[in-house]
């Protein structure tokens, strides 16, 4: 389910509406700089983060990915993830223009322990995040949950549906995770770029949604 995507660069401005005008250097006009928003995958070891950033990204996407080796046996916890050998000692790092003068940066965080040192550097700056989750494995997802909700970050949960995943439903998802109602659980595919698609649609309107609320509370107040 890890496995990359054959080809990972995509055509941009396919995601909305067709990119409008933004200005003819040759009229002496100056297109307005593009409207940059960072967003967070995360998730635990092996859970398909650069798989997901992968099948999305219009560019060929940055990735640190080491072959694991043994100084890795009694410190990686590979249950469930046998076949895996490589991981992410870093980032990944993807690019979607979603319109013209609106631009998508993903930032894949490592889902090792060792590696969590870094959420905070990668963290800074983030509009949201998508916390990917596995049904074999799905404690493992819980520290970036706790992250998250600490940091008053909003986050989706994206079900990677392994073909030899437990067949949960979202609402069976979220009574697991013990998330708060408003939190979506979305069920995806991260190989197929428009199911990764749905998943960063749902978080963008749910970080949309969540500032407004706040916007609302302050006002009233």
């Amino acid at each position: 389910m890890d496995s990359k995507p054959s080809d990972p660069a995509h055509a941009p401005g396919d995601w909305g509406a067709a990119p409008e005008g933004g200005g003819d250097p040759a009229a002496g006009s100056v297109p307005a700089a593009p409207v940059a928003v960072k967003i967070l995958v995360a998730g635990g070891f092996g859970v398909g983060k650069t798989t997901l950033v992968g099948a999305v990204s219009e560019i060929r996407p940055l990735q640190t990915e080491e072959l694991l080796t043994d100084q890795g046996v009694g410190v990686d916890d590979l249950e469930g993830v046998e076949q895996k050998s490589t991981t992410t000692v870093a980032m990944d790092f993807g690019r979607i223009t979603i319109r013209d003068g609106l631009v998508l940066y993903l930032f894949g965080t490592p889902g090792q322990d060792r590696f969590w040192f870094m959420w905070d550097e990668l963290s800074y700056g983030a509009l949201g995040a998508v916390v990917l989750a596995d049904t074999r494995r799905l404690a493992d997802c819980f520290p970036a949950v706790d992250y998250f909700e600490n940091r008053g970050l909003p986050f989706v949960i994206g079900v990677n549906c392994f073909d030899d995943g437990y067949d949960y439903t979202a609402e069976e998802i979220r009574e697991a995770l013990d998330l708060g109602g408003d939190t979506p659980v979305v069920l995806c595919d991260v190989r197929e770029r428009a199911s990764g698609k749905e998943v960063l649609t749902t978080l963008v309107r749910h970080v949309l949604a969540v500032h407004q609320a706040e916007s609302g509370g302050v006002a009233a107040r």
